[in-house]
This record gives C-alpha cells, sequence and structure tokens, in this order.
C-alpha cells in the first residue's frame, strides 16, 4: 500500500510485516527538520484503537541461524569498533557513568527468559566502587522483583546508560549480586531514605555505542516529542489489560490522580 504526501503530491509504500493494513485514506504527512514523517493522525488511521497485526509467522526461508550467515549480510566490523572493548571502567567510561540519570538493566533467568528494566534517580546515583566494580541503588517499585529474582539465578547483566541531550551511550557488561551492605546503602541514600539493596556488577566489559540511534529516532529533538494523551493514561491501560478499566470518566480520573499521589509519596 501507499501512502500519498499532501503536501509534496509523492508517494511512500509502506511493508506491512504481516496481516491486512487499514485506514488506506485520509493518511496525512508534513515536513519537519527536514524530514518527512507520519503525524499522529496517520498512525491512528493506520492503527485504529482496537486493530492488532495477528498472526504473523515469520518464513524460514529466510529465516537467519548461523553466525556466518548473519555476517554475509554486513560488511566487516570497523577496526575500531572490533577493538573499543575494555574489561574496565576508564576515566571515560567513569565520568559518563557519573553524569546519567538514566540506565537500562538486562538480566535472564536460567532458561533464557529475558527482561530489561528501566532505573533512574539524579544525576551520578550509580557508585564507582572500583574500576571494576558499580553499585545501582534499587528503590521502590511495584515488588515484582524481575530484575533481582533474574541476578540471584543468573547473574550476567548488561547496562545502558543513558545521558539526556546525549547521543552515544555506554554499554556495561558484567556479573551482578544483591547486597544490603550499610557502607553501600548510606552513601546512596535520597531524601533521607536508604535503599533496601543494592545491585553490585563486577564490570566485564564497558564501551561506548555511536550516536546513530538516537539521532534516526530525533529521541532528543522537541519537534519529534508526541503528545502523551493521544494514549489512555497508564492506570487506564493496565486496568484494560487486567479487571477491566471503569466506564465512568469521573471514576477513571480519580484512580489516575491516585497514582501521580502515589508517585509522589513513594519515589523513595
Amino acid at each position: 500500500m501507499s501512502f500519498h504526501d499532501r503536501t509534496g503530491g509523492l508517494s511512500a509504500v509502506a511493508f506491512p510485516v504481516t496481516g491486512n493494513w487499514v485506514g488506506q485514506d485520509g493518511v496525512s504527512w508534513r515536513l519537519k527538520t527536514g524530514v518527512r514523517h507520519l503525524t499522529m493522525r496517520a498512525i491512528r488511521n493506520a492503527y485504529p484503537r482496537g486493530h492488532a497485526v495477528t498472526d504473523f509467522k515469520i518464513n524460514p526461508e529466510f529465516t537467519i541461524t548461523d553466525e556466518q550467515a548473519l555476517r554475509r549480510l554486513y560488511q566487516p566490523t570497523h577496526p575500531l569498533a572490533a577493538i573499543k572493548s575494555l574489561s574496565a571502567l576508564d576515566t571515560h567510561a567513569q565520568d559518563f557513568i557519573r553524569r546519567s540519570p538514566f540506565l537500562c538493566i538486562g538480566t535472564q533467568n536460567p532458561d533464557g527468559k529475558a527482561d530489561v528494566s528501566p532505573r533512574g534517580d539524579p544525576v551520578g546515583f550509580v557508585r564507582i566502587l572500583d574500576p571494576h566494580h558499580l553499585a545501582i541503588p534499587d528503590r521502590p517499585g511495584n515488588n515484582r522483583l524481575d530484575t533481582m529474582v533474574n541476578i540471584v539465578a543468573n547473574p550476567s547483566v548488561g547496562l545502558l546508560f543513558i545521558i539526556p541531550g546525549f547521543d552515544d551511550t555506554l554499554r556495561v557488561n558484567g556479573q551482578a549480586s544483591l547486597t544490603t551492605d550499610p557502607a553501600i546503602l548510606e552513601s546512596m541514600s535520597v531524601r533521607d531514605r536508604v535503599p533496601k539493596l543494592a545491585i553490585v556488577v563486577k564490570v566485564t566489559e564497558v564501551f561506548l555505542h555511536c550516536a546513530k540511534a538516537f539521532r534516526r529516532s530525533h529521541l532528543w529533538d522537541p519537534e519529534h516529542f508526541q503528545d502523551r494523551g493521544d494514549m489512555p493514561s497508564l492506570a487506564k491501560i493496565i486496568l484494560d489489560q487486567t479487571t477491566g478499566a471503569p466506564s465512568d470518566a469521573d471514576q477513571m480520573r480519580r484512580i489516575d490522580d491516585d497514582l501521580e499521589a502515589d508517585y509522589r509519596k513513594s519515589l523513595y
């Protein structure tokens, strides 16, 4: 199918991965900062609320099943990319971590089920214990404890450090353990509240990741920010997915307000 560009009369072809696309009429495009992209109206037309693409099955004829076949698709690794991995936190990596207020931590259970969890705090919240060890405070959450349960069973972790405004990121891999050592936890106090535990990572690999993903996504560009109001609230989505959201708008609004009040009380 094609989306027709009303600003220039051109067409762009979209390839659905599976199923039938809907909303082919009335799709509008816009030009902004030299990049042509779909408006939220176009997204809503292409995927109306309640519509889901289903029954996708990957074609085994095109499945990559070994590293040799994978590497044939790509040019050889750039020489610098091949040697940039370090086994310890050098001064640049340490400086990056001290500036970062946000990271994602990837873990796996013994059966290979993967999980990625966000962690955020004031700048410098991750403590660098020495060039081979860092510590991440565990703040109050929903008590599913997915990350910690995985670490107890399988200590291998991957970290992605992000700094607002930076397009490059820092990747750290290693072996994690959980500690309640007061000497570590007390240094992580915020608003006079000490975390229950910290995740200590023994670093085995560290390297900077290039800016291409952030440049492609325009992640920090306000011109590309989306309106959160275009989707239901977090509380409504979870209720829709579980016990069912109330049909009364005022009741739903009170639930949303309660969640915001809980955020204010339980960040630390």
